[in-house]
């Protein structure tokens, strides 16, 4: 099981077109502390290409996702 796994299930189950998580939210999915670099945009690029776990695992689940810099949390929309 990957360390996103449950990231990308709980994912899965959401019938949302848009939401917000925030950092604590996917911590307590992820059963651990998100990175230190997720505070930066980069790490929630949606781009193909490269070792990317945390990006396979919201792709996967069809969403793609964005920081809401300065605020600690992210916003999943459904990828078209």
């Amino acid at each position: 099981m990957g360390i996103y796994d449950p990231l990308r299930d709980h994912l899965q189950r959401q019938s949302l077109r848009e939401f917000e998580l925030t950092f604590a939210e996917i911590d307590n999915i992820l059963g651990r502390h998100l990175p230190k670099s997720a505070e930066r945009p980069q790490w929630w690029a949606n781009q193909k290409g490269g070792v990317r776990p945390q990006r396979d695992a919201w792709r996967d689940a069809g969403y793609d996702a964005f920081l809401i810099k300065g605020r600690d949390r992210v916003r999943f929309v459904r990828a078209s």
